[in-house]
């Protein structure tokens, strides 16, 4: 057994090494037309920043004005953060009427973070730039045993109502609110979904489809996640949802004719929903997925399952700046893992990394179309 002695000595050490490992950083932000009951938090893609949760992590302030806080990261870490009063619809604005694109840095030293703060979203809503592209319905407040309620937005393209017979494939999309309408999308920038389609088909480029997007809610992570809600979440979209647009529109419902795109834990679901119901679903495309990362780690069920092995094409993507960074080792596994499984590249998967590229809409917009033209595209 280990002397007293000896295990001071192991905790001393095991001390030293978590302090040399960490980076304390300092968060000071002063702030302007904020009222007195109003507090200040922060959000960001670490489980010290609440993992994007904007109401989580608060800031301490004595005359409201200065608002402080010091949390003690792991070193060497990409870091992106934003600003609120405890809401998205509360966003911090370097300019009144600006949304800011996230903050970052790396926990190289002990570093401290100085920012003012001019304006909020809810008081100067953001200069939305852009708008919808061709014919959109809405159905308002779906909802299921296990799940919130949500809206769906559905995209019709050019062709629907030039023939009363015609039918077209469908791509589900999750966070809905952010792929075609720029006034509905979370930071006032959208996927663009709806002009790059446009653009796709009237170039001839690619077959007709109809784009539905499930917008989602509060409980996001867990609708995303390989959890209960997920699964709750899945069940809604294949027994209820499906059958709603199949009913309502002229879709071709068959499998070959059914995908579904998401980004990061998007991403994941999406994979998911690909994996769990590929006699629903044939196609999905992965954005900056959430594979394996922190709690979440389906890589594990894709290679502990022994059936069959499924008929599917997968798109998978990443970028390389901020929570890129972090994604980008259990993607290079779920990939790994998959080709062990005798899913092929460029023929079953699509593989595609842009190191330049950040986590967000701006960046998933610009890849849109290569799903887009390998799922649909015409042959030439």
């Amino acid at each position: 057994m280990l002397n007293k002695k000896t295990i001071l000595l192991i905790l001393i050490v095991v001390l030293q090494i978590t302090i040399f490992s960490q980076a304390k950083v300092t968060f000071e932000i002063s702030t302007e037309n904020l009222s007195k009951d109003e507090k200040v938090y922060l959000a960001g893609n670490h489980e010290l920043l609440g993992v994007w949760n904007p109401g989580k992590v608060v800031l301490e302030s004595k005359d409201n004005k200065l608002w402080k806080k010091t949390i003690k990261f792991p070193k060497n870490l990409n870091i992106e953060f934003k600003i609120t009063k405890g809401s998205w619809e509360t966003e911090g604005q370097l300019v009144s009427g600006v949304t800011p694109e996230n903050f970052s840095f790396r926990t190289n030293k002990d570093t401290l973070i100085s920012i003012k703060i001019n304006d909020w979203k809810d008081k100067n809503p953001p200069i939305i730039i852009g708008q919808i592209t061709g014919k959109v319905e809405y159905h308002n407040n779906l909802s299921a045993k296990g799940i919130l309620p949500r809206d769906v937005i559905v995209w019709l393209p050019p062709g629907y109502e030039e023939s009363s017979s015609k039918r077209f494939p469908v791509l589900y999309m999750h966070d809905g609110q952010n792929i075609i309408d720029p006034a509905m999308a979370a930071f006032g920038v959208d996927w663009q979904v709806d002009e790059t389609c446009d653009s796709l088909i009237k170039l001839n480029e690619m077959n007709e489809i109809i784009v539905v997007g499930i917008y989602n809610s509060s409980q996001r992570r867990s609708d995303y996640s390989h959890n209960d809600t997920g699964y709750a979440y899945m069940r809604w979209m294949v027994n209820d949802l499906k059958p709603l647009i199949d009913k309502t529109y002229r879709t071709k419902p068959d499998r070959e004719n059914t995908a579904v795109a998401g980004s990061s834990m998007g991403g994941l679901i999406s994979f998911m929903l690909l994996w769990e119901y590929s006699d629903v679903f044939s196609k999905g495309a992965c954005f900056s997925p959430a594979f394996k990362i922190d709690r979440f780690d389906f890589v594990k069920n894709v290679k502990n399952f022994n059936g069959k092995k499924k008929i599917i094409k997968i798109y998978i993507d990443n970028g390389g700046q901020g929570l890129e960074e972090r994604l980008q080792p259990g993607i290079d596994e779920m990939v790994q893992v998959l080709v062990s499984k005798g899913y092929e590249i460029d023929k079953e998967i699509l593989y595609f990394i842009d190191k330049e590229a950040e986590h967000n809409e701006a960046a998933w917009a610009k890849r849109m179309h290569k799903p887009l033209l390998w799922f649909f595209g015409k042959s030439k």
